[in-house]
């Protein structure tokens, strides 16, 4: 299955921002346990090569902004190049090395740009601080072939809706992980997926 499709598909992008590897490897689990399947580490290197030998999982590498760091990303594993900007030097490496890249961008503007280099998921981040879901439905409204991705402080209880503005996918992080225990992490992922199946 193509990642554009999988993403389409699945409706949640699991996102983990931890700089401990231990703490970073045991949500990952979690996430996985409790059913998503595409997942962005912003977290070391070691994360993502232990988490990319997981059957059925595919790992998204964020935080990238050079090439350099693009290039360790894929030898560890990550199989998408997450990105908190929009550059065409990542968008040249994501094509040369037949790469899904996500890129972050903010305005509508930006999105199309995105867009036009031929970024085919494009998150939209922090959403949040942008207009949440009716920011979503108006960019979208316009552009009905933009594939977004909203991220940023996304609650649970907003994901319904932002799927139903037209984004293709939610991103989700904190909101999913901010529980005391494991077994929690993995109750609140398990209903985070089934609700949007």
């Amino acid at each position: 299955m193509k990642i554009l499709d999988g993403i389409k598909q699945e409706k949640i992008y699991g996102i983990i921002r931890e700089d401990n590897s231990e703490l970073a490897y045991e949500l990952a689990r979690a996430y996985i346990e409790g059913g998503i399947k595409f997942l962005e580490l912003n977290a070391p290197l070691d994360v993502a090569k232990k988490i990319s030998q997981i059957d059925d999982v595919i790992v998204a590498q964020g935080g990238i902004i050079t090439t350099q760091q693009a290039h360790k990303a894929l030898e560890y594993g990550a199989r998408i190049i997450a990105s908190p900007i929009f550059q065409t030097n990542l968008a040249r490496f994501a094509s040369c090395y037949e790469t899904f890249l996500i890129p972050s961008v903010t305005t509508p503007n930006e999105a199309y740009n995105a867009w036009r280099n031929r970024m085919p998921l494009i998150k939209i981040y922090p959403v949040a601080e942008m207009g949440g879901v009716e920011y979503i439905k108006d960019m979208v409204k316009p552009m009905p072939f933009l594939n977004l991705l909203p991220c940023g402080f996304v609650k649970i209880d907003e994901i319904m809706e932002y799927l139903k503005v037209g984004a293709l996918a939610v991103g989700v992080g904190r909101e999913l992980y901010n529980k005391n225990n494991y077994d929690e992490i993995v109750k609140t992922v398990r209903e985070v997926v089934e609700m949007v199946r």
